[in-house]
């Protein structure tokens, strides 16, 4: 059993009316968490296969088909929704590889070995890891070409404008990361700015930085 390509409303209505778990992973290309999640629904299917549990697994473009994702609420990738008989019973939003194994195996009676899912590391590791990626680090919603709130869009504009190298995250990507930073770095709002693995500041802190001529500075500190 693979997964199926969800390209269509039709489609998707017809994959998930069926009596039989379906299970649907709305991602997108660009978000690296994504095939994370597609990895572990490929190792569900073929343990569902293999125990004869008749559950399907799906990936639906989320922005594709954003008629769907908007009728879920779905406001982020990775998210994977399950469904019975056209009518979603559980979520999971966010890479979680062990939560979404667990919920599937849940509602579908299979067997699952969460080793056969992918690894997963540590969220503070992650946090770690991502906030150090590069010697300046942004957290925002959307990408640096295309912010997907004002806030985010403002900062773009600044950093763009002093002419330094920069790295981006996407927190709608990646929930777990969202709502863990928040509390990793005790700031409650995004976007957020690091320098070398510190947290500089929001929108607000980098607009003050800048009218007084110290975020170049800053930023290179």
């Amino acid at each position: 059993m693979s997964v199926t390509n969800i390209d269509s409303v039709d489609n998707f209505i017809n994959f998930v009316k069926s009596p039989a778990l379906a299970v649907v992973h709305f991602s997108a290309e660009w978000a690296e968490q994504c095939s994370q999640v597609t990895e572990v629904l490929k190792e569900l299917a073929k343990i569902s296969e293999a125990q004869s549990s008749g559950s399907k697994f799906g990936i639906c473009d989320a922005e594709n088909l954003s008629e769907i994702s908007l009728k879920y609420k779905v406001d982020s990738v990775p998210t994977v929704i399950l469904f019975k008989n056209g009518a979603p019973i559980d979520r999971v939003d966010g890479a979680d590889a062990a939560q979404i194994t667990s919920k599937v195996k849940a509602h579908s009676g299979i067997k699952a070995d969460l080793n056969n899912a992918a690894p997963q590391q540590p969220l503070e590791e992650r946090l770690k890891a991502l906030i150090n990626k590069h010697n300046i680090m942004v957290f925002i919603k959307g990408t640096r070409d295309a912010p997907r709130c004002g806030f985010s869009k403002t900062l773009v504009q600044i950093l763009n404008g002093t002419g330094m190298q920069y790295e981006t995250f996407d927190i709608l990507t990646d929930e777990e990361v969202r709502q863990g930073l928040k509390t990793y770095s005790d700031w409650p709002t995004y976007p957020q700015l690091y320098v070398k693995g510190e947290l500089i500041g929001g929108l607000d802190i980098i607009k003050e930085l800048l009218a007084n001529g110290e975020l170049e500075s800053t930023l290179i500190a």
